[in-house]
């Protein structure tokens, strides 16, 4: 296929570069000129040091060159990003094609899960095409094949599979599953209790502590979810416990460097300054916290990151409120 990949980040470079070794010809758009400029003339992405893209891959600063006349269209543009880009693509041409969501989050004021936010914008009649990829996959294995599983989904099971041809390979497994908001919920929120991990281990607490985070983390989740009308048991899945894992246990994920920098009483923008990319989780925290007022569902760990990012409480005092609740049944 030939495929218009909208975001030139580590995880586009990833996923285009799996593509390309798919035998897909791969066209990569960013709106950050001066980075497409380096990737054609080194083929070297910044953050991916030592990490050669390969030379089918073709680069490009203008947008339509990556999404006219392509079978599939991938984003990884960020989720400040995502609106604003296919708001263009709906001014330049009729969809077609199979969309990829690989961002991941929950937009801001209108609590809409990306899936969500792209039904919006393209329309019913689009409905179709809008599919997701997401489950637990760092960049920098992903570009040393290491054995990666994820989940993809879409609105039409066609749709789904098409996605699932497309990425899967010899070390990159792709299981198709129908739930698509559940798999975009699990993807969002791991976010936020990545943030709290990460925070914990910067306080110098243990993994007793971590464990008690994630798994209460995923409690909170499957709560949130039925928000979506999600199925929770997908959140048990790959997309859910499989992403919560590798984003809460791994130093390759930015959002748990994130919590660590925060623990160390760095600023919300000095910490952001200093992962250098944007944290999902931080922005994901806010729309979270709004759904949960809204619908009335306890969520104190999102809460608690919340207070600490936004509020300004020190990160110590807020985990004694944690340890402070009101003890209740372990499934409640």
């Amino acid at each position: 296929m030939k495929i218009g990949y909208l975001g030139a980040g580590t995880w586009g470079t990833a996923l285009a570069a799996l593509l390309s070794q798919n035998n897909h010809t791969v066209i990569v758009w960013d709106r950050d000129s001066k980075l497409i400029k380096t990737l054609k003339e080194t083929r070297v992405h910044p953050k991916l040091n030592n990490f050669k893209v390969p030379n089918e891959i073709i680069y490009t600063d203008k947008f339509e060159e990556a999404v006219l006349d392509v079978d599939m269209i991938v984003e990884s543009v960020t989720s400040l990003g995502l609106r604003d880009v296919f708001s263009r693509l709906m001014k330049i041409t009729k969809i077609n094609c199979p969309i990829v969501i690989t961002s991941k989050g929950i937009e801001q004021k209108t609590d809409l899960l990306f899936p969500e936010v792209l039904l919006e914008i393209l329309g019913e009649e689009n409905k179709k095409y809008i599919g997701c990829l997401s489950g637990p996959s760092h960049a920098e294995e992903v570009i040393k094949k290491l054995p990666t599983s994820v989940v993809c989904s879409s609105y039409n099971e066609d749709t789904m599979m098409k996605i699932a041809n497309a990425f899967n390979g010899p070390y990159f497994r792709v299981y198709p599953n129908s739930d698509i908001l559940g798999v975009s919920f699990g993807g969002a929120l791991k976010n936020i209790m990545a943030i709290a991990c990460g925070i914990s281990d910067g306080l110098g607490f243990g993994d007793n502590t971590k464990a008690a985070l994630m798994t209460r983390g995923l409690h909170e989740m499957k709560k949130l979810s039925i928000t979506k009308n999600a199925d929770s048991e997908t959140l048990n899945g790959l997309s859910g416990l499989g992403d919560l894992c590798v984003t809460c246990l791994s130093t390759f994920s930015r959002n748990y460097r994130f919590g660590r920098l925060i623990a160390k009483n760095l600023s919300l923008d000095e910490a952001k300054e200093k992962i250098g990319m944007v944290v999902e989780g931080a922005y994901t925290c806010i729309a979270a916290l709004e759904l949960a007022k809204k619908h009335n569902i306890p969520v104190p760990i999102t809460q608690a990151v919340n207070a600490i990012l936004y509020e300004k409480l020190e990160a110590k005092n807020v985990v004694k409120l944690l340890l402070q609740r009101e003890i209740k049944e372990e499934s409640k």
